[in-house]
């Protein structure tokens, strides 16, 4: 009813996050938390156009900075309330461009397997083209976080920032690396087929 005075915030609600939940609807897409995805999603082209030109050890920093952000713009996102579908989509879609194309140029730079690289984005692309199949033919899946699928992008995460720090500042630990990549690997594959074969079970039946 216009004019109509607003509902108090639920009782128990702290007042940060009532006020949180306002501005978010206010500000629709500009909340902090969305700013700060869309600079991590903008830190894609930078870490990859640094490892192209060598700049392995500046562009460990930039990985890392952007990492960090994933976890604040979540924290952000929670204590203010200002959760939208934008920022839902945007962040795994930064998570996954920052992990793909850092693969791609280490794996270019010589410092990653070229075979881990294209598992990786075989895997997402994958998941993806199975997603994007099922919706065309009218059944979207419900895709949830599983707990593999958490597991291997810290791997895939601690593998490239440790990739990063080792040949961009000389630096090295064979043992290390050799077994974060059969981490990696091993996470990669289990999540992929996690993931696939449900769906498949589902399209069987």
């Amino acid at each position: 009813m216009p004019g109509a005075a607003e509902p108090p915030p639920p009782e128990g609600t702290p007042p940060g996050q009532a006020e949180g939940q306002a501005g978010g609807q206010a500000l629709g897409a500009l909340t902090l938390p969305n700013a700060i995805t869309l600079a991590r999603l903008f830190a894609v082209p930078a870490t990859l156009w640094l490892i192209l030109h060598g700049r392995l050890d500046i562009a460990f920093f930039v990985f890392a900075g952007a990492g960090l952000s994933d976890a604040l713009d979540g924290w952000l996102a929670r204590r203010m309330g200002s959760q939208s579908s934008l920022g839902a989509l945007l962040d795994p879609l930064a998570d996954k461009a920052l992990l793909v194309c850092t693969y791609l140029g280490l794996a270019w730079a010589g410092v990653l397997p070229d075979w881990l690289a294209l598992l990786v984005v075989f895997r997402d692309v994958l998941i993806l083209g199975g997603v994007a199949l099922l919706a065309f033919t009218g059944a979207p899946p419900r895709i949830q976080p599983l707990r593999i699928s958490k597991a291997n992008t810290v791997a895939q995460i601690l593998l490239a920032a440790l990739a990063l720090l080792l040949a961009g500042f000389g630096l090295r630990a064979p043992l290390l690396m050799d077994g974060l990549v059969v981490l990696a690997t091993g996470t990669t594959l289990a999540s992929g087929l996690a993931y696939l074969l449900p769906r498949l079970a589902g399209e069987g039946r």
